[in-house]
């Protein structure tokens, strides 16, 4: 359900990675696009011609554009380099989501609420009151569950779902957190963000949203970036207790 924000729709910029998303990035444009929002595309030289689809689609609209990587880095270097592109575009809210249409755009107007009534990160949650997915195996629910537990067992993190990539960021909030310093490349990634958000006393705000199935298209979670979000949060734990932080 949509919702009226404080922000004008065009300082909202939604960066939405995309690896042979062609099947489905038309329609997130036009969803994004309907609300007002501008969208970049961060396209890591999608072999199915994903780039170019939305090359034409920038083509009829100044409110879209796209950033050409030449190879798969990553879902975390994806989005530091869209980030990084945001702040030279001038937008005041800088949106995350997910190119298979397993996040709702029309949700994207309650993450900008929220960051208009003082959160400095809003995030799209599956697992608060309200929140929850759709047309997932009981496996993935568990993996996804434990995974959010486990990070916040070992690094302290509050939040329920640390791993959601449906999320929004203040402007400054972006340059205090520094995207590019990250260490993680894979959905890790989000994990770090928010850790370095609840280090840093930034205000992060849940928002229940439904996380659905993707229609069409390869998901694009694997084994090597399971490993690594494990590896990951691991060792990280294991630093944060020698250093003896909270």
């Amino acid at each position: 359900m949509s919702e009226a924000t404080d922000t004008r729709p065009d300082d909202v910029i939604v960066i939405v990675p995309t690896y042979n998303e062609a099947a489905n990035i038309a329609a997130v444009a036009e969803a994004v696009r309907s609300q007002g929002f501008r969208l970049l595309v961060v396209d890591d030289g999608s072999p199915d011609g994903t780039g170019a689809v939305v090359d034409v689609l920038a083509s009829h609209d100044s409110g879209i554009s796209v950033l050409h990587r030449i190879e798969k880095a990553g879902l975390g270097r994806a989005y530091a380099a869209g980030f990084a592109a945001a702040r030279e575009l001038g937008g005041a809210v800088f949106c995350e989501m997910d190119a298979d249409l397993s996040h709702d755009p029309h949700d994207l107007p309650r993450l900008v609420a929220a960051i208009d009534d003082g959160a400095d990160v809003a995030i799209g949650s599956r697992y608060v009151p309200g929140g929850g997915t759709e047309g997932w195996s009981w496996h993935r629910y568990a993996i996804s569950r434990v995974g959010n537990r486990y990070a916040g067992f070992m690094l302290g993190i509050s939040i329920h779902d640390a791993t959601a990539g449906f999320r929004a960021y203040r402007r400054d909030a972006i340059e205090r957190l520094d995207p590019a310093s990250c260490e993680a490349s894979g959905y890790a990634f989000q994990v770090e963000m928010v850790w370095r958000a609840q280090i840093a006393g930034l205000t992060v705000t849940e928002v229940p949203i439904r996380f659905r199935e993707r229609e069409a298209g390869v998901s694009k979670m694997s084994m090597s970036v399971s490993v690594e979000a494990m590896r990951l949060v691991t060792r990280w734990g294991w630093e944060r207790r020698v250093r003896g932080k909270k």
